[in-house]
């Protein structure tokens, strides 16, 4: 079953890596009078290019979906920040330059990270489904981090605004993870508890807001800025969730932990490093577009 839920949850990443390359490509076509508001939905749905990367998004939810119904929150949404080293190459492939051996380095420390955390946790599968009362508090929790990061992204501009969107995007995509696997074993048990679950109406609506989110973020900096906060947020608003909701667990004793620390904090500097490069490289951009 490990491996089962392991091998979905990487084809779920590359799905997802692709899809981020082509939405990013679109997003970033648009001009900021295009990406206001309502208007960034209605633009990006007449590119082919959205389009090709939204059916990637969509084989990789069926493959992430795949994969919760084998494994843990904690096992399979951590896997998935192997997109990062399927996306970041592309990204640079697409805008015609060549990734540096420190990007590809520290996307490869974020691996190595959740690798050891996966191994020494252990993680033991919980529950599929919790009560609606045990959920509202962190609904209200993710709701407010979200309305908080979108209202400031209002007042910034370049890689900020990215970031704060990411986070957002991020956030609820965590949310929406535990809500799928609910999702996947309501639908095992007949249609009628699928359609009248509101797990399934929760996951639209989270799903929906988290999408156009990353799409804004997409078009407000570059791949190697949105990608990897959203990447590497998403697994850690779900492993809360799957530990204090849904009852998962991490079986670890003694230096186990200390790995495991070591590991979440190496993912973090990771993402902030490579955010922070891709910024620089961005500004450099702009200044020899300008010229002397």
């Amino acid at each position: 079953m490990i491996l089962v839920a392991a091998g979905l949850a990487l084809l779920a990443a590359f799905a997802f890596a692709v899809s981020a390359v082509a939405e990013q490509s679109a997003s970033a076509q648009l001009s900021d009078p295009e990406a206001q508001g309502f208007g960034l939905v209605v633009n990006l749905l007449r590119s082919r290019v959205w389009w090709a990367g939204f059916l990637g998004d969509l084989g990789g939810f069926g493959a992430q979906a795949a994969a919760l119904a084998f494994g843990a929150l904690l096992l399979v949404q951590p896997l998935l920040v192997t997109s990062l080293l399927f996306a970041l190459p592309l990204g640079a492939r697409h805008h015609g330059r060549r990734m540096r051996r420190s990007e590809l380095a520290w996307a490869g420390v974020l691996t190595v990270a959740l690798a050891v955390f996966v191994l020494a946790g252990n993680p033991a599968r919980g529950v599929a489904r919790t009560s609606f009362a045990a959920w509202l508090p962190l609904l209200i929790a993710v709701g407010a981090v979200v309305g908080g990061c979108f209202g400031a992204s209002r007042l910034a501009r370049g890689t900020l605004r990215a970031v704060l969107l990411a986070v957002a995007a991020g956030a609820l995509f965590g949310v929406a993870a535990a809500l799928t696997k609910s999702a996947v074993d309501l639908l095992g048990r007949g249609f009628v508890p699928f359609a009248t679950s509101w797990e399934v109406y929760a996951l639209a609506v989270v799903s929906l807001t988290g999408t156009v989110l990353q799409q804004a973020a997409y078009h407000a900096g570059d791949l190697q800025v949105s990608l990897p906060t959203t990447t590497v947020l998403e697994p850690l608003v779900a492993g809360v969730i799957g530990v204090t909701l849904l009852h998962e667990r991490v079986r670890a004793d003694g230096a186990e932990w200390v790995l495991i620390g070591l590991a979440l904090v190496a993912m973090t500097v990771a993402t902030v490093v490579l955010a922070r490069d891709s910024s620089r490289e961005a500004t450099g951009d702009q200044k020899g577009a300008a010229g002397p």
